[in-house]
């Protein structure tokens, strides 16, 4: 039976130190990190992910800012807002909620934030630090399948590291990522032939293409580390992920769960980066 790697839990203790992290910056150098948030839109579940954001926040202590901009907001006026926030000294971190209306452009908008304060790490100047190895936000649910793998001293290198998806948010931030643990990362999409041939050889599994259940026993080996980073609501209401949970943990090492696993890590990822911004915006 599976190690299931609780990342509710592992979120937790990372919130928990970072609360400390937050009162001490506050006492010693007088720093308090603050992030803004961006929704375009009355999105349902934008609107949870949104509320979630705020709760973290308020419980380490970062201030919050919420800026809520109508349907049809104008590309125009999206910008200005976002420079408006580049300018203020108060403002650590800058979060654009996807998805916006169609009529905008995102990556204008994510070109737009500074790339300091670009917490969530869609900023092309920190996609592109990733790349070459500097110092830059990675993405959120990136940042946190690597924290995970770490604190369970799960070791990447030398190991064959399947990647199934290749979303700029999710997928290809993850190659660079393993890629800088020394992994041999191969990359599966929805035009990939013979997946299972590929699938059945992977050492770590990461399931990110958003189809329910997708991953099933026979595609893995025994023994593989699994994350599903897929949140998928089933025709009864049922939250699961890419990987069919209940046959595959029988068979691997380690896996993480849906809900309860990469999710709350993707948060406490993101509250992670806000304090970061805030010491660098201050040395």
């Amino acid at each position: 039976m599976a190690i299931i790697i609780d990342g509710k839990e592992l979120a937790r203790k990372i919130r928990m130190n970072l609360k400390e992290e937050v009162d001490e910056l506050k006492k010693t150098s007088g720093i308090i990190p603050k992030l803004a948030v961006i929704m375009v839109g009355d999105d349902k579940a934008s609107k949870v992910y949104v509320k979630n954001k705020s709760k973290a926040c308020d419980e380490i202590g970062i201030e919050y800012e919420e800026f809520l901009l109508d349907e049809s907001t104008t590309m125009e006026k999206l910008l200005d807002l976002i420079e408006e926030l580049n300018n203020r000294n108060d403002v650590n971190g800058i979060l654009l909620q996807s998805p916006i209306p169609k009529h905008l452009d995102i990556s204008k908008a994510f070109n737009k934030i500074d790339y300091r304060k670009d917490v969530d790490g869609f900023n092309p100047m920190n996609v592109g630090k990733l790349s070459i190895g500097e110092d830059c936000f990675i993405s959120c649910t990136p940042f946190g399948v690597t924290k995970m793998l770490e604190e369970y001293n799960i070791d990447v290198e030398g190991k064959n590291v399947v990647i199934i998806g290749r979303s700029n948010i999710v997928g290809k931030p993850l190659i660079q990522c393993m890629l800088k643990k020394n992994a041999t990362v191969t990359v599966c999409h929805s035009r990939t032939k013979n997946i299972k041939n590929i699938t059945s050889n992977a050492d770590i599994l990461i399931a990110a293409l958003g189809k329910p259940r997708f991953i099933t026993d026979d595609m893995i080996k025994d023994g593989a580390v699994i994350i599903d980073v897929g949140i998928n609501r089933t025709d009864d209401g049922k939250l699961v992920g890419d990987v069919d949970f209940e046959n595959v943990e029988k068979k691997v090492s380690y896996i993480t769960p849906v809900p309860g696993g990469v999710g709350p890590m993707t948060i406490a990822m993101l509250m992670t980066n806000v304090v970061k911004a805030a010491k660098n915006t201050n040395l």
